[in-house]
């Protein structure tokens, strides 16, 4: 082998650091993209907040114009007369004459602050399971012993509201009497804990410190007054014949039961109006709102895409600085303001690529799948990514990339960029349907049935097949199962 030296001239794509800016820009959610902006205009000192800089501007201009108000009005007031007058006309209030009382919210006198406004009451932690219960404890007066128990238990309770942890391995953890603060020779007694568990399970939400489903909707059913209707035959039905209601055999219900078909039919509907997870009531949880990247709407007959204004950034360098660079010499400060100034502008065109991206991207999505906007989720047409980025003629990841956390607000809701592409069936007549429109097509069976005869997997996908829509009965019951859609015993109904 020989040692030589070649000439070549060749392509390469190089990911400058620029580019990796972009496309960090471009995968980014709305909530992590105006976090990221705000980082860079706390680290970049030429950016600055077109909005925050428009404010400065109209809170100076409104501070001119206060004074000069004020200036008027304290020539039409005369300042001299300050003393208190020997009579008021008896419609005017004390506030007419002398405006330098402030009332306080809370009724006090002048610079004092009301004690029922809590400036933290909007940032408190939210309020959980555990909190809610050890409240309605501090209530109870319980004896030392049992509050100890109690408060064992209350750490054995999940989120749902069910005790997961065994009596017995209760009485275990706790076996060592200096914990209870009592003689060695009073152990801790099965009993003891029981009666203390019927005290947690009078407490609010119904149906709390349950250890199974069968005992939480027994509790609840307990819990409702003595002239419900109804009350009775649900209890009866859950206490003895639970098996045959978790199964939602109703042929063994009304075999076993002996109950007429009417106040069988009442009972079973007041047993599902009970929750299952009586712990979820209480807990806390704060809203997440989605905050959609693009507007959708229909204007003189045609459908239009527009970013949408509150979460598209509006950035510049600063004019100020921006003179200070071009005046200045070449000295460290200069060239630091020339690099941060040079930042500045390359985030500035990322963010605009950005921007433009996505509404390509939209406004694609838009065009392909415009029978969905107009008739509904039925009229879904199959979709991939790579149709939308031969058509913009984008790289396929780039289009993944758009489409991964950016939501549209539509007519019909507010959607996620990935709910419009799904994959196809081939019909009868050699088209296509996505996935989408035959859930809504099972949807629309499920909610047409009877109920006392729910149509079964099978039966679903022979009436697909009849309009035109093979496909299998697997197909269907996984479609059914990812929509949350339980089989066909399960929905059966008395009629």
């Amino acid at each position: 082998m020989k040692q030589t030296i070649q000439l070549r001239l060749g392509q390469q794509l190089t990911m400058t650091p620029q580019l990796q800016q972009a496309i960090k820009l471009l995968q980014l959610s709305t909530l992590d993209l105006q976090r990221e902006v705000q980082e860079a205009l706390e680290s970049n000192l030429m950016l600055e907040s077109v909005d925050e800089a428009e404010a400065a501007v109209a809170t100076a201009d409104l501070d001119v114009s206060r004074r000069i108000h004020d200036a008027e009005v304290d020539n039409e007031v005369r300042p001299e007369q300050s003393s208190m007058p020997e009579e008021l006309p008896v419609d005017s209030s004390w506030s007419d004459t002398y405006d330098s009382y402030i009332a306080s919210p809370g009724g006090g006198g002048a610079g004092e602050v009301s004690s029922d406004l809590d400036p933290f009451a909007q940032h408190s932690r939210p309020q959980t399971l555990h909190d809610h219960l050890e409240w309605q404890l501090n209530l109870a007066r319980l004896e030392p012993r049992d509050r100890i128990i109690a408060d064992a238990l209350l750490d054995a309770i999940d989120a749902n509201g069910y005790l997961r942890c065994d009596i017995g391995e209760l009485i275990e953890a706790m076996a060592d009497p200096a914990d209870l603060d009592v003689p060695r020779e009073d152990a801790l007694e099965r009993e003891e804990v029981e009666a203390v568990l019927h005290r947690i399970q009078a407490l609010d939400p119904p149906g709390i410190g349950a250890r199974s489903l069968q005992e939480c909707l027994l509790l609840q059913l307990r819990a409702l007054p003595a002239d419900q209707p109804h009350r009775d035959a649900a209890i009866t039905v859950c206490e003895d014949h639970f098996g045959a209601l978790s199964r939602n055999d109703l042929d063994d219900l009304r075999r076993h039961s002996k109950l007429a078909p009417e106040v069988l039919r009442d009972a079973l509907a007041l047993i599902r109006s009970m929750h299952p997870r009586p712990g979820s009531l209480v807990a806390d949880i704060r809203p997440e709102y989605v905050i959609p990247d693009v507007v959708v709407a229909k204007r003189n007959g045609s459908w239009t895409v527009e970013l949408n204004p509150e979460t598209t950034p509006r950035l510049r360098v600063n004019p100020g600085y921006l003179k200070l660079i071009r005046r200045a010499d070449n000295g460290p400060d200069n060239a630091c303001l020339k690099t941060h100034l040079q930042e500045a502008r390359w985030f500035i065109k990322s963010l605009a690529s950005r921007n433009d991206t996505v509404l390509r991207v939209a406004a694609k999505i838009v065009e392909l799948q415009q029978n969905f906007f107009e008739y509904g989720e039925e009229a879904m047409k199959p979709l991939v990514l790579r149709d939308v980025a031969d058509s913009l003629e984008l790289h396929e990841s780039t289009v993944s990339r758009v489409t991964t956390q950016k939501y549209m607000h539509t007519p019909r809701g507010t959607f996620e960029f990935k709910y419009f592409f799904s994959s196809h069936v081939n019909t009868a007549s050699g088209g296509e349907c996505s996935s989408t429109a035959i859930r809504a097509f099972i949807r629309k069976l499920v909610a047409a049935e009877t109920p006392s005869k729910p149509l079964s997997d099978n039966k679903i996908a022979g009436i697909l097949t009849e309009q035109g829509i093979n496909v299998a009965r697997r197909t269907v019951a996984k479609y059914r199962e990812a929509m949350g859609i339980p089989p066909s015993n399960e929905r059966k109904r008395l009629a």
